[in-house]
């Protein structure tokens, strides 16, 4: 098991998906973003089956990033730096 003081920073502490494919991010760090999955879900193929709400919804911090299943996943250094600081 990973303890939340094992995590880097910008590891994610908390993720709430939003509806039209945004995700409100809390990092260790105590920032809070906001990031937008559309261009992703539209864009590449291991993400397209965000498309559906129900499994969009499914997003949940584990380890330090988002997933949604064992093969769906967002890198948290990505989230850090292309989020927009809310």
């Amino acid at each position: 098991m990973i303890l939340s003081t094992d995590l880097p920073l910008k590891a994610i502490k908390k993720v709430t998906p939003k509806e039209d494919y945004i995700l409100v991010i809390e990092f260790f760090d105590d920032s809070v973003k906001s990031y937008d999955m559309k261009p992703h879900i539209e864009k590449y193929e291991p993400f397209r089956p965000l498309k559906n709400p129900s499994l969009f919804a499914k997003a949940r911090a584990e380890a330090g990033a988002v997933v949604w299943n064992d093969e769906i996943d967002i890198a948290q250094e990505h989230l850090y730096e292309f989020g927009t600081d809310i």
